[in-house]
């Protein structure tokens, strides 16, 4: 399922740091003013790969949380959170809508525009066939589906003036953020029409030693691979949104993290020894849906299941070592010359208490709900030091706004 250890070292190791945020960090573009040291996840150098040890951690081996710190977490489940957002910043509107709507069949459910601060979002959702709504983006109907969506949103961010700078698609040495992902039924039959359509790959599905899956450009450059979904999937649209990824230092503090505190349910678990690095992949299930049954290390079953998933995973890449290294540090995607991924974002009942939560557990906030000039959602730092969005679910009064 993952690209080879081979490959994935030719076509880019990463690590995620973290960074300064200046005096007025435009984390969309200019939401709020901090002044804040993040520091977020990745994949290491070749160079660095070779001096780790070779460390397998297995969930079941997440290092044992404090008890305030279980506490804290489990306080923080019980609101509720989902996993509803990733956040890539865009230069032309146009051409990535484009791409997006028309060449990966994502539906524009919703926009809105902050001229006053020189910034614009485009939120962008997979719906399988029959389930789209009508939805006009900028409408209080397309934000009350926004902030209560059960699903997972990719949010492009584009800041007005052109200062020429060219957002970083990461992948580079110490980058954290790697791709996102789309699932279809056929990589093959997708990809050659992504090529006649004018879209161009980093890799190809009968490309290196991993066949059958592919890694194509956005128009910024971002990496999309496009992955096989398994025979349990029922899905008719051709592509879904099916991933994010980033790179962790120690997976025994990101996975209670996003599994005990975000709420998210580790659906697969692979490990590659040979090449001293391991994939957790989380994912938030909808209410009402019974947890998985089989083992996440199961690799069968594991796969079969993340592959009918319609709704995106989050893909957690640990390079063994790197949680023996103090010096080791990812670029989280926000660090000047650096930036393009922004963040990821949960909804949550209520998000002064899931704030209050996170700090119980020992985690940082970038900024506090009551900063800024949106008051009313927060942005916390996960262990790594990658941005994480918190809004509250279903926004607040009739208009549906993430800020009051």
């Amino acid at each position: 399922r993952r690209v080879s250890p081979t490959y994935m070292r030719a076509i880019g190791s990463a690590t995620a740091s973290c960074t300064a945020v200046g005096s007025y960090f435009k984390i969309r573009s200019c939401c709020f003013q901090s002044s804040v040291v993040v520091r977020p996840p990745s994949r290491a150098s070749h160079s660095h790969r070779r001096r780790l040890s070779t460390t397998v951690m297995s969930a079941s081996q997440s290092q044992s949380l404090s008890s305030s710190s279980a506490e804290a977490y489990a306080r923080l489940s019980q609101l509720r959170p989902s996993f509803q957002q990733t956040m890539l910043r865009i230069k032309n509107p146009t051409a990535s809508l484009k791409f997006y709507t028309e060449v990966m069949g994502m539906t524009h459910v919703d926009t809105y525009d902050f001229n006053d601060m020189g910034f614009s979002l485009y939120f962008l959702q997979s719906f399988d066939e029959g389930a789209k709504p009508a939805l006009e983006p900028g409408s209080v109907d397309a934000h009350k589906h926004l902030w209560s969506t059960q699903g997972t949103v990719l949010e492009l961010t584009h800041n007005h003036e052109d200062s020429g700078e060219v957002y970083h698609a990461g992948n580079e040495e110490g980058d954290g953020f790697g791709h996102i992902a789309f699932n279809c039924d056929d990589v093959y039959a997708s990809c050659k029409r992504l090529e006649e359509q004018g879209v161009t790959f980093k890799k190809k599905p009968d490309e290196g030693r991993m066949k059958g899956l592919a890694f194509a450009y956005d128009p910024d450059g971002y990496w999309v691979e496009i992955v096989p979904r398994s025979d349990k999937s029922e899905i008719k649209q051709e592509f879904n949104l099916s991933q994010t990824m980033m790179r962790i230092k120690d997976p025994a503090r990101s996975l209670p993290f996003y599994r005990d505190g975000m709420g998210m349910t580790l659906v697969r678990e692979s490990h590659y020894p040979e090449a001293n690095f391991s994939n957790y992949f989380l994912a938030t299930l909808p209410p009402g849906t019974p947890p998985p049954t089989h083992d996440p290390q199961d690799r069968d079953a594991s796969k079969g299941y993340v592959g009918a998933l319609h709704g995106p995973v989050l893909e957690l890449t640990h390079n063994h070592g790197t949680e023996n290294d103090p010096d080791f540090k990812h670029k989280n995607g926000n660090e000047q010359g650096k930036r393009g991924f922004g963040h990821i974002g949960f909804l949550v009942d209520d998000v002064d208490e899931a704030c209050a939560a996170i700090e119980a557990a020992g985690g940082e906030l970038a900024k506090r709900p009551e900063g800024g000039k949106m008051q009313g959602l927060a942005f916390a730092l996960d262990p790594d030091g990658y941005m994480v969005e918190i809004v509250k679910r279903g926004g607040y009064g009739d208009a549906f706004q993430p800020y009051k």
